[in-house]
């Protein structure tokens, strides 16, 4: 079955960009990133930058918004049955268009992966076609948020991705 993604969360202030691979079935059906409750990213990112699973979904994206840290998908379309990474079709699948993203998010200087399939697919679907300055970005793999990825504790997560958004944005973002 073949899935679109959504379009990405950013002000022109953001400095940080993460980015996971495509939106799951529970994503999709409610149209909104990171949907699915046993997915940990709205936990570490209200840990992080006051944006927890509590507060209602346009609030959590402004928390991100007010921390300058963008959100996206490296797969802008792709073929998947079910919601595992693993199962996207490698040959299925479409890109978002970062070289005019990140020409418009001039001050982003990390990205920042949810992931190692999210990391795999942006250097092999998008990094060989971007301009020289969106190639030299700083990239940091962090560990999946995915249920799917219950082999590290969510407080080793959590202690991960704080000290990657901090470095990335110069600061607590909180």
């Amino acid at each position: 079955m073949s899935h679109a993604g959504f379009p990405p969360v950013a002000t022109p202030a953001a400095r940080v960009l993460v980015l996971g691979s495509l939106p799951g079935a529970e994503s999709l059906r409610r149209r909104e990133y990171y949907a699915q409750p046993r997915n940990a990213f709205w936990t570490i990112l209200g840990a992080i930058a006051g944006a927890g699973p509590g507060l209602p979904y346009t609030a959590r994206l402004a928390r991100l918004d007010a921390a300058r840290i963008a959100l996206w998908d490296v797969c802008a379309a792709a073929r998947r049955v079910g919601s595992l990474d693993a199962d996207i079709e490698r040959d299925s699948i479409v890109s978002n268009d970062f070289a005019a993203f990140l020409g418009a998010h001039q001050a982003i200087g990390t990205v920042l992966f949810n992931g190692r399939t999210a990391a795999a697919l942006y250097r092999r679907h998008v990094l060989p076609g971007l301009p020289p300055r969106a190639r030299s970005l700083t990239l940091v793999e962090l560990p999946s948020t995915s249920p799917a990825h219950a082999a590290m504790s969510l407080a080793v997560k959590t202690e991960r991705w704080r000290h990657a958004v901090t470095h990335a944005i110069g600061g607590d973002p909180a």
